[in-house]
């Protein structure tokens, strides 16, 4: 019977399913009005973020208290992050076609020129990968949060990685594979996610002192100096 009970690992990882399966719905309505998706997202990643913690277990009391917390900065940055996707886009879209109807030398230079704007797609998708987690857990400017979900997720490009993968690997389960699983969708990737970022998160989100005692040598420079800013900020507020 220990294996039913509360305390045991088969009823955490029922319990964190179920949560997953509640945040995925609680994002997907904050999100239908489409500019919501930035605060939907951070909040889905700071109750996750909790949740895998096992610091508080009601997932949609963390939800819509993120939600209502980070709301301005998350919009912003959505909507920044959304006119980037859409010229991105738009630019994939005409340099695709323009490459397509050219021969000789205009091919090679349309060429070139695509392939610079998918290497920006990809640093695009990184940002992606990581401001609302990091939003989620860090208060900061949002020059530096863009910034530092750069630096980070260029730096750990093995988490991003395995990021990447959850989401895609979801995606295609859901299209190709059982589209029952969007019950799931993005409530699981965000707490799969959660998971492996943890770590890094809390280094992350921590004081300089917590961060030295980890590893001096594992954090980006600029990452560091943007954390000791903040931090520094944060005990001023407290003094105050």
């Amino acid at each position: 019977m220990r294996f039913f009970s509360y305390e045991s690992r088969f009823s955490q990882v029922l319990m964190k399913l179920s949560c997953s399966c509640l945040l995925n719905i609680l994002w997907f309505i904050c999100s239908l009005p489409v500019f919501t998706i930035g605060a939907s997202t951070t909040a889905l990643y700071y109750a996750s973020l909790k949740v895998i913690r096992d610091e508080e277990s009601h997932a949609w009391t963390l939800f819509f208290r993120s939600f209502k917390e980070n709301f301005k900065q998350a919009t912003q940055l959505w909507l920044i992050l959304l006119a980037a996707g859409l010229f991105l886009g738009a630019d994939g879209y005409i340099l695709y076609h323009l490459r397509k109807s050219s021969t000789g030398g205009m091919a090679v230079i349309w060429t070139l020129i695509l392939a610079l704007v998918i290497a920006a797609s990809v640093l695009y998708v990184i940002e992606l990968l990581y401001i609302f987690p990091l939003l989620a857990s860090v208060h900061n400017t949002n020059a530096a949060m863009l910034k530092n979900a750069f630096l980070i997720g260029t730096h750990y490009l093995f988490a991003t990685i395995l990021v990447f993968a959850v989401h895609f690997a979801m995606f295609f389960a859901v299209v190709a594979v059982f589209t029952p699983l969007i019950i799931f969708g993005e409530g699981l990737c965000a707490m799969i996610s959660a998971w492996i970022l943890n770590s890094l998160l809390i280094a992350v989100s921590g004081t300089p002192e917590d961060y030295m005692e980890d590893d001096p040598e594992e954090y980006p420079e600029e990452v560091t100096k943007n954390i000791s800013d903040n931090s520094a900020e944060n005990r001023l507020e407290e003094n105050d």
